[in-house]
């Protein structure tokens, strides 16, 4: 299935669909208060932040008050994370970001208008921050055209939804890794799962730790294992386990 690009310019709607940010953390402090930083420098602002943190820490607590958002204590899960984000927020749209992403300063107003026109949901297009590099270009219009082409949009897409519709379809499953593919297939046969065209700054840390080659072979593979039947959580292990050992190579 080929998700309708969404670029088209809207008259203005007659009331703007409220927007709920959801953000899941374990730690991640420093990334939290630039994600903050940026949120809050915005001319337009979202009805509601909900950081759900996988630990109780003072020092987070005290980001969210410094930067009006709402905290929730979960356990180290991502799915369970932004389904308990999702289940207290009263906006009319929920949208789950990455920690360390960048959105554009146009989001909310982009996302507002592609649910008051019909949308469902929808993602962002996938851009690394930093430095333009050709292999940086490359695996951009490979991600690209893996969704084109009927692919998952992955959680560092920046995926929305209307609230209704996010409960209607069950939510994200609990579960540690591959969270989204659940949710974005159920908002996909609701019709109106949009691609914005609009990019969401991606973070290549990961990429630039492990190697740009091996990094993007090893997502290949748990995508491909996930597809064939292994199940997230054991595949959770595995990635977080191969994530320390590769921290610990380049300390």
């Amino acid at each position: 299935m080929t998700d309708p690009i969404d670029n088209a310019t809207y008259p203005k709607p007659d009331y703007y669909p409220t927007v709920a940010i959801i953000v899941p953390v374990i730690g991640e402090k420093r990334e939290l208060c630039s994600l903050l930083e940026q949120l809050r420098a915005w001319s337009i602002q979202p009805a509601e932040i909900i950081v759900v943190s996988a630990e109780s820490d003072p020092e987070l607590i005290s980001i969210c008050k410094e930067y009006d958002c709402d905290h929730l204590k979960s356990i180290p899960c991502r799915g369970e994370q932004l389904d308990q984000g999702a289940t207290i927020a009263t906006s009319d749209i929920v949208w789950f970001l990455h920690v360390d992403s960048e959105p554009h300063v146009d989001s909310l107003t982009t996302i507002s208008h592609a649910i008051a026109n019909g949308a469902e949901g929808g993602y962002f297009r996938f851009k690394f921050t930093g430095a333009s590099a050709w292999w940086k270009r490359l695996l951009e219009c490979l991600i690209f055209l893996r969704i084109r082409l009927g692919g998952i949009p992955y959680g560092d897409q920046g995926i929305f939804a209307r609230r209704t519709a996010y409960r209607d379809i069950g939510g994200f499953p609990h579960q540690s890794l591959f969270e989204e593919v659940t949710l974005v297939k159920n908002l996909r046969a609701r019709g109106q799962f949009r691609a914005i065209d609009l990019s969401i700054g991606v973070t290549p840390k990961r990429w630039e730790r492990d190697g740009w080659c091996r990094r993007s072979l090893a997502n290949r593979d748990l995508a491909i294992r996930h597809v064939l039947g292994t199940p997230a959580e054991q595949l959770a292990e595995r990635y977080y386990r191969r994530l320390n050992t590769n921290r610990d190579s380049k300390s």
